[in-house]
């Protein structure tokens, strides 16, 4: 054959294959079949997501399926799923109570951005939740749930306060009451293990964080000792002149002046801290 004629032939091969249809799924039949299967019983569909290697359409099936949908485990594990795509974990996440989502969110299958997603729904719903569901999640939940945790309690009070005008001594005995009882969440959610010394950072350096906050950092045993949080807590307006004058001995006076410089601690005690650095 000429050298013609083998360059027709690989042509024409190669408009063949062009012209093939798309592939079929990967996905295997029996399994999309039992995915879509009416009839699915909760024990199966468990079964099934126990496999890390199931396919992305099998679980798009299975999220589709109404009857194995019924199973609050199967919901969970179909969102705790490693393949599960984020179009089908997140809406799913956004039915479950709240430990469920703490369990989503603290899975190590789960990828980061989803975890992400299902920890905001977390956040989001924290004024709804119980105090003792409030302290179940400061000392197991997630780092971020944690550090809002740490916000909660401030803007507890002035909420119920600003609440009820109209009686404002009730208001505040309600308000006084429920920071009494935020109060025991800031000891167990510093001690989450999740929490970071960003997130703390970032707490305590928030509009939203009070006097109580800033106290609780200040007399934390692991915290207090950490020099960033020690600049940051620098910069708010609540820390006492006693913590301040003891944070800032082991800060160098050029350090000190540029933290202070941004700082909303009161002038009187920003100009004793710089006399007592100068002296």
């Amino acid at each position: 054959m000429s050298k013609t004629s083998d360059t027709l032939r690989s042509a024409d091969e190669l408009l063949n294959e062009t012209a093939l249809p798309p592939a079929p799924s990967n996905a295997p039949t029996d399994l999309l079949h039992a995915a879509a299967d009416p009839a699915l019983t909760e024990d199966f569909a468990l079964s099934l997501l126990k496999r890390t290697d199931l396919h992305p359409e099998v679980i798009e099936q299975l999220a589709r399926n109404a009857s194995a949908l019924k199973s609050r485990k199967v919901k969970v594990a179909l969102a705790s799923h490693p393949q599960t795509p984020r179009h089908v974990s997140v809406p799913l996440a956004r039915q479950f109570y709240t430990f469920d989502l703490m369990k989503v969110a603290l899975a190590p299958s789960v990828p980061a951005d989803v975890k992400v997603a299902v920890d905001d729904v977390l956040i989001a719903r924290l004024k709804a939740v119980t105090i003792g569901e409030r302290l179940t999640l400061a000392r197991r939940a997630s780092g971020r749930v944690a550090a809002a945790l740490l916000l909660d309690a401030e803007n507890a009070g002035a909420a119920i306060a600003d609440s009820e005008p109209a009686d404002a001594k009730a208001a505040h005995a309600k308000a006084s009451k429920r920071a009494a009882r935020q109060a025991r969440i800031l000891p167990i959610a510093l001690d989450n293990p999740r929490l970071t010394e960003a997130l703390v950072i970032n707490s305590v350096l928030s509009p939203a964080a009070g006097a109580a906050l800033v106290e609780a950092v200040a007399r934390h045993a692991k915290w207090s000792r950490r020099k960033e949080i020690r600049a940051a807590l620098l910069r708010t307006e609540h820390l006492s002149l006693a913590r301040a004058l003891e944070f800032s001995r082991e800060i160098p006076a050029a350090q000190l002046q540029e933290i202070l410089a941004s700082s909303r601690l009161p002038e009187k005690i920003k100009d004793q801290l710089l006399r007592a650095k100068l002296a």
